[in-house]
């Protein structure tokens, strides 16, 4: 497995993680550039809103490093109060997980893909300082991403979810 160490995501990353978004594949289950963008500004903002029936504590994002300080992986995510499962067809929540729940997301840099670098950065995610108060972590996988299933079990990811919901997304979790 190899070694990782998150760095807070910043502006000077961009150049570094922009070309990983014009992967087929990470276009396909993540979208293109705009998404590492989106994920610096969500970083900063303040949420007041519930959303489906959980709120927003904070959000992180990370840049993995491997250990000669290339960027291999982002990472991150919004630290909710509680998680729930929501069912869109009625609009209400038909489960509370009482945890506080960091809901998370990566990309691997295509080149790295298939070296551990996906699992080395769930891991670190999860031994993070700024993480520590997380009490479940979940990662919503479109049930098809059986790489990104096979990442999230290695590092010890569980179901939470067998069946996919109405956005097509399968949840594993671990709790601490």
């Amino acid at each position: 497995m190899p070694a990782v160490r998150l760095v807070p995501f910043q502006p000077e990353h961009l150049p570094a993680v922009l070309p990983w978004f014009d992967d087929a594949e990470t276009q396909r289950r993540l979208g293109g550039r705009d998404w590492p963008v989106r994920e610096m500004a969500l970083r900063t903002t303040r949420w007041t809103e519930e959303f489906r029936g959980r709120r927003v504590l904070r959000s992180h994002s990370f840049v993995a490093l491997d250990d000669a300080d290339r960027p291999v992986a982002q990472i991150g995510g919004d630290v909710y109060d509680r998680w729930t499962l929501w069912d869109p067809e009625a609009a209400r929540v038909v489960r509370v997980f009482d945890h506080r729940t960091m809901g998370s997301a990566y990309v691997v840099a295509p080149a790295c893909r298939g070296h551990g670098y996906g699992s080395a950065a769930l891991r670190a995610l999860v031994a993070a300082p700024e993480t520590a108060d997380v009490e479940q972590f979940v990662l919503g996988i479109e049930p098809d991403n059986a790489a990104s299933l096979r990442v999230a079990a290695a590092a010890g990811f569980t179901p939470l979810t067998t069946e996919p919901d109405a956005e097509d997304m399968v949840y594993v979790h671990l709790l601490r």
